[in-house]
């Protein structure tokens, strides 16, 4: 599909994205279309560098695709990002590292969601200061994987955003992962100005998930209310 700058807000730097549409899954030979930018990585990606102070934070992005939000984070100070996603959407995402000059604090890892192998591994050097996740609220049969590795990846004090485009199915992803013990708070994004961001017309939003360790802080630390 070809190449991307991407602006990232008040930042002078743009993010580099290799969009590929060759990327396909082994077992059904369907393409799989992680591997584009979707708008709700667009909106994340605003998100984290108008309303969250990133700088010197640990991060990982979860279903990370192209890797817009996890990148942006790295342009925006943070010490150590970690991208992840299945196998066949690794080499997009490390090409896309290598694209903006990030190798030294950007790590590329394979993540199934729900598995203990994989998570273990992700986790040898410790958990993370913050989470990202995009357009993850697609299928609910995925939450119980995707809440379990949530679990596994955050520590005392981790905060996890999400941003996504709202669909029939996103109530009912939310709805299984509160049923996990994950507090699910909706973020009033009237100041983000998404069709500024975005051409698609449908509604999105950004939560952040609270894990029940951390149910007792609050957002005071990363979360700027600008």
């Amino acid at each position: 599909m070809g190449i991307r700058e991407i602006q990232v807000a008040a930042h002078t730097h743009n993010i580099i994205v290799h969009e590929l549409d060759d990327v396909y899954d082994r077992a059904t030979g369907r393409p799989l279309t992680g591997s584009w930018v979707w708008d709700s990585a667009l909106v994340l990606s605003h998100w984290i560098s108008t309303h969250l102070n990133i700088q010197g934070k640990a991060v990982i992005e979860l279903g990370a695709g192209a890797g817009l939000p996890g990148l942006t984070a790295a342009l925006l100070g943070a010490s150590r990002v970690m991208l992840t996603d299945v196998q066949p959407l690794l080499p997009g995402l490390s090409k896309n590292v290598e694209a903006n000059g990030f190798k030294e604090r950007v790590e590329v890892k394979e993540l199934v969601w729900g598995s203990d192998e994989s998570v273990s591994e992700i986790t040898a050097s410790g958990t993370f200061d913050v989470v990202l996740m995009s357009d993850v609220f697609f299928d609910p049969e995925d939450m119980e994987s995707l809440g379990r590795t949530l679990k596994r990846v955050c520590g005392q004090g981790t905060e996890v955003w999400a941003a996504t485009e709202l669909r029939p199915s996103t109530d009912e992803c939310l709805n299984q992962l509160m049923a996990q013990g994950f507090q699910v708070v909706e973020i009033d994004t009237n100041q983000l100005s998404v069709q500024e961001i975005v051409e698609n017309p449908n509604p999105f939003a950004i939560f952040q998930i609270i894990p029940m360790l951390a149910e007792n802080q609050t957002s005071e630390v990363l979360y700027e209310d600008k």
